[in-house]
């Protein structure tokens, strides 16, 4: 899927804390699940995915169960950060700051028109991430403060019938709108989409269903490894460059 875009050259500075390209996996048990999990546990499948992420090296991994109880939540990111300990991987939760500080997280991913990252700076270490969700030019413009930003949802995707994606355009203006702050595309993004996402602007890509396989539960680790590796290829050959 191409497109081409009239993008501006941005002209915030702000350091980088992130080499391009950056691959983010977002969690969603309940897709994982109904993708290839059988009749495994979610914590079961959960778990041989990120081992599975991690492993293949993935920059980012957002915690987004948003409707666990904080205790069950907590325990989930414990487990994540011990897993991804002396690894590459990074790990955030989404929007629920306590649970980030408590279970050591490396950083919160913030939705839009949730906690102000001003705030949120003001409460955490210096190298705590605060990233955010972005869904136009005036709110990435409004959120350059953050260390990232995911755009989205970019193309059709399941996971939002009906509402009408942002397309290539649509993220070029977001990653001027943002100035140097890294803007990672999401929602529909695979390995037939990278190319076209980079031309746009991206630095990076967040996936969701792109990286819940229907597979078996005890091949759901490897074949994630291998889906990573695939997919930060197609978003960094050189032959896919713009």
């Amino acid at each position: 899927m191409g497109c081409r875009t009239n993008r501006l050259r941005s002209v915030t500075a702000q350091a980088p804390r992130f080499a391009d390209p950056v691959l983010c996996l977002i969690t969603d048990r309940r897709r994982l699940i109904a993708a290839g999990g059988g009749g495994a546990h979610w914590r079961e499948a959960l778990s041989e995915q990120l081992r599975g992420a991690i492993a293949g090296g993935i920059d980012i991994v957002q915690i987004r169960e948003r409707d666990l109880a904080a205790r069950a939540l907590t325990a989930v990111v414990r487990g994540c950060v011990a897993a991804a300990a002396g690894t590459r991987t990074r790990v955030v939760v989404n929007d629920r700051l306590d649970v980030a500080l408590a279970a050591g997280a490396d950083g919160i991913h913030l939705r839009e028109g949730s906690l102000s990252i001003r705030q949120v700076r003001g409460v955490t270490p210096a190298d705590f991430l605060v990233g955010q969700s972005v869904h136009s030019a005036a709110s990435a413009v409004l959120a350059r403060e953050a260390d990232y930003l995911i755009a989205g949802h970019v193309f059709d995707t399941p996971s939002k019938p009906g509402v009408t994606p942002l397309g290539c355009q649509g993220l070029a203006d977001v990653v001027n709108g943002a100035g140097e702050c890294p803007v990672w595309a999401v929602g529909g993004i695979g390995p037939s989409t990278t190319a076209a996402v980079r031309r746009a602007g991206a630095r990076g890509v967040a996936l969701i269903g792109a990286l819940a396989p229907n597979v078996p539960i005890d091949e759901l680790a490897t074949t994630v490894q291998t889906m990573v590796t695939n997919l930060r290829f197609s978003f960094d050959s050189p032959d896919r460059q713009p």
